[in-house]
């Protein structure tokens, strides 16, 4: 804390020192208002929850130096929901706790095929499933860390980060095990080199959860893999493939002594507008006892086996998801740009003693508006196996200036 502390004050200190002629300000201002509700069988009220999300800053850029400072704040208009802290146990959790903060305060150095950024910065590395920014969380994911860049030849990329601390969606209050922020040594590296099918990506994730409190340290792990992702023309049509392998095992205090693996193969086919795909993704298991199976805690895991967020840390028993989506996007509808509609549909199954864990659908919409983007989601699990039936629905507003 005081080391993120002595960093945004050296980020202000910065922005304020930059000469005036040499440097170029930009305001940085969001605002994101969403209603959300959730049904959940095994709980007696539904949750209900609409909060506004302001993030103001700047930068500052002189030559290839510059400087960021962005604030964030969460307010619980209708607060009928349990935020993981308030103790409304009796409501579905909806992971948007009442917060103000430093969202980011960094320093950056940027030059051709180099550069290196410091303090607390937002990370997506690759699709965001082993690092993201959980941008769909109104207090997203940060990281304290120092990030290098390098791209010695075209064709050729290596980024590495070293992060001692990563800020949680649980904000300013966060306590117990849902902590404002976890302390350890990460260490993410990707290598990623161009091919003619694609780019071609081997990674290593030194996951270092080091509080107690925090699942008694089992969440640190160390995870190895390679990644290939890419696209063809297929006449007018674009295929899109990724293909991923990667195994994990403990790493640090973790008190357990477990491998598991990861695997991925997806692929889309895009035509005038219209987008179908599918995949197969499994988090695998070792012996089937408790958090001993493939987990990323450091993903956007929205993003991935459905948005009604029942697989959130994966089941002792691992998991394989089997799931096919299509959507179509029009470029402009009146005044609309962007319009967009998805369905998605899931089926979940545990990787060790194959077992059902149910089905999932999940529906979008979204477009834009001048600088504002609208959506409207919604995710139906139906248990068969593990969990309970539960029905999500959003609807959210974001503008940026």
């Amino acid at each position: 804390m005081r080391t993120i502390a002595r960093l945004s004050l050296t980020t202000v200190a910065t922005l304020t020192a930059m000469p005036a002629a040499a440097q170029t300000l930009t305001p940085l201002a969001e605002a994101r208002l969403r209603y959300e509700t959730v049904e959940q069988d095994n709980l007696p009220k539904d949750a209900h929850a609409v909060t506004t999300r302001l993030r103001t800053g700047v930068e500052a850029k002189a030559a290839r130096f510059s400087a960021l400072f962005e604030a964030q704040g969460n307010l619980s208009i209708v607060p009928d929901y349990f935020d993981g802290l308030n103790g409304k146990t009796d409501r579905p959790l909806i992971a948007d706790p009442r917060s103000i903060g430093v969202y980011r305060a960094q320093l950056r150095y940027a030059a051709p095929g180099f550069a290196v950024t410091a303090g607390r910065q937002r990370i997506a590395l690759d699709d965001e499933r082993f690092v993201g920014a959980a941008q769909i969380r109104n207090n997203a994911q940060t990281f304290d860390a120092v990030r290098t860049e390098w791209t010695p030849i075209k064709g050729l990329k290596a980024d590495v980060t070293y992060a001692w601390g990563v800020r949680t969606v649980w904000g300013i209050d966060g306590t117990g095990q849902r902590q404002r922020a976890i302390s350890g040594d990460n260490v993410f590296a990707t290598l990623g080199v161009a091919t003619p099918i694609g780019t071609a990506t081997a990674f290593a994730y030194l996951v270092d959860q080091d509080e107690a409190v925090v699942q008694n340290y089992r969440l640190s792990s160390q995870s190895y893999g390679l990644r290939l992702n890419g696209t063809q023309p297929i006449g007018k049509a674009k295929l899109s493939y990724t293909l991923s392998h990667a195994r994990q095992s403990d790493w640090g205090r973790n008190p357990n002594d477990y491998a598991a693996a990861y695997w991925l193969g997806e692929g889309a086919v895009e035509l005038s507008g219209s987008k179908l795909g599918g995949g197969y993704e499994v988090l695998g298991a070792d012996e089937g006892r408790a958090l001993t199976a493939f987990n990323t805690p450091l993903s956007s895991i929205f993003k991935f086996q459905g948005w009604a967020d029942k697989f959130t840390t994966t089941p002792a028993d691992g998991i394989r998801d089997v799931y096919a989506n299509v959507g179509h996007v029009w470029p402009v509808v009146g005044r609309l740009k962007g319009v967009g509609v998805q369905a998605a549909y899931h089926r979940f199954a545990s990787d060790r003693l194959v077992r059902r864990y149910g089905d999932e659908l999940d529906l979008l919409a979204t477009a834009k508006l001048d600088r504002t983007a609208l959506s409207v989601r919604y995710a139906d699990y139906r248990a068969d196996g593990f969990g309970v039936d539960t029905r999500k629905f959003w609807l959210q507003l974001d503008w940026t200036l």
